[in-house]
């Protein structure tokens, strides 16, 4: 007859001491059913559920405890029964998700918070694994990030209601959260589309060009009327546009050059062209500022909007070709992912304003990027407190996995 034994290990972790206990275990021919361990400061949990002979598992617990005491380790013994044992293995079937959280720091509080939402759904958490690398206390940095995940399973009991509540504590508790289904997808993204005004830069293009032009004010609230949805994007952009009308095109290429960059964006393009991803620029800006930022970090697509320029180098006040409005950059994103054999359900969108509402809807995950009231509550992924590199742990990148990429800055 053969029996389960669950074997618990704690204490101070060394080099090897995986290896003693196995070797023990090998002698007596003990089956491992399931192996998980933790190691939080240096300080170790070891599990082990093993299967084995009954006529020799008293001599294996002997041998485990003479060897605990000697790596100087506490070790436990549970008896699993053929019932409990096939309860665990049914549990294989039910769904996996996978929570995020995220933020500069993260707070007993804020985990709490979004723990309890966990378990009133009736979800389980399986592991707990942190992203982030080790942060400094002697010598701080002065843009930190802390990004704890969480492996769950079962099947919500609610989950629009799950994803409200996570939103709101998040609104609240200043920090960020993902909450994904644990697919094949999930680990295969492989196209990232990008809004570029607002999220890859922190500017919107046309309001500089509108302040060289000296009608800033007039752009400039044309421009959040049209962000926050209380007018068509076409309408907005047309009306925008007709307002530049004589600027010379050299001021193009000055803003080009003094673009505020989005922390995170250098960190975050460098992991994404190292792994493989497929990455476009979906703007309702111009092409030319697209095009600089495509040349900067090797950029796979722009599409953004082409300005009209006369023979003395002035803007008409007229743009080229069809706008790139929200529905636009939907079709776009449906296009490049057909172009690159890439299923939706592998593609990633990310954007700020209400005209990227229907690229974050569409795509596997939608990001919204430190984004409008509106476009926050109508997404159901989104980063507020830290910069745009928080996507890389939405992917499930871990900082002790990308070298000096990882390293805070």
């Amino acid at each position: 007859m053969k029996e389960q034994i669950l074997v618990r290990i704690a204490g101070q972790d060394r080099v090897g001491l995986t290896t003693e206990i196995m070797g023990i275990l090998a002698n007596h021919d003990a089956e491992i059913l399931d192996i998980g361990q933790a190691d939080i400061h240096s300080t170790l949990s070891l599990g082990i559920l093993i299967r084995i002979d009954e006529a020799v598992s008293g001599q294996v617990m002997k041998e485990l405890l003479f060897k605990a005491t000697e790596l100087g380790v506490t070790i436990g013994f549970s008896p699993i029964s053929d019932d409990k044992y096939e309860q665990w293995v049914n549990r294989q079937g039910k769904n996996r998700f996978i929570l995020t959280l995220v933020g500069r720091t993260l707070s007993a509080r804020q985990i709490e918070v979004a723990t309890r939402v966990i378990a009133q759904q009736g979800l389980n958490i399986d592991s707990i694994l942190r992203l982030t690398g080790r942060r400094s206390i002697l010598h701080p940095v002065s843009k930190t990030r802390a990004c704890i995940q969480f492996s769950l399973r079962g099947t919500p009991t609610d989950r629009s209601q799950m994803q409200a509540e996570l939103m709101h504590l998040s609104s609240d508790m200043g920090f960020d959260f993902s909450l994904q289904r644990d697919d094949m997808y999930r680990r295969s993204r492989r196209l990232i589309c990008f809004d570029m005004d607002s999220t890859l830069i922190q500017t919107e293009c046309i309001d500089e060009l509108a302040m060289r032009a000296g009608v800033g004010e007039q752009v400039k609230a044309i421009t959040e009327s049209a962000m926050r949805g209380e007018i068509d994007f076409k309408e907005s952009f047309t009306r925008r546009v007709a307002l530049l009308k004589g600027l010379d095109v050299n001021v193009m290429h000055d803003i080009a050059e003094h673009l505020p960059i989005t922390e995170g964006v250098d960190r975050l393009m460098e992991v994404l062209k190292r792994t493989g991803y497929k990455i476009a620029i979906l703007s309702g800006g111009f092409t030319y500022f697209g095009e600089y930022l495509q040349r900067r970090y090797g950029i796979d697509y722009v599409y953004a909007n082409e300005l009209e320029i006369d023979d003395d180098g002035k803007l008409t006040g007229r743009y080229v070709g069809d706008v790139v409005d929200g529905q636009r950059k939907a079709e776009l994103l449906k296009l490049i992912a057909q172009v690159e054999k890439v299923n939706l359900a592998q593609t990633i969108a990310v954007g700020d304003g209400a005209n990227d509402l229907p690229m974050l809807s569409e795509a596997g995950l939608g990001i919204a990027f430190h984004a409008k009231p509106r476009v926050v509550a109508n997404a159901k992924q989104s980063i507020n407190t830290i910069g745009l590199d928080g996507v890389l742990y939405f992917l499930g990148f871990k900082d002790s996995y990308l070298g000096e990429a990882g390293k805070l800055q």
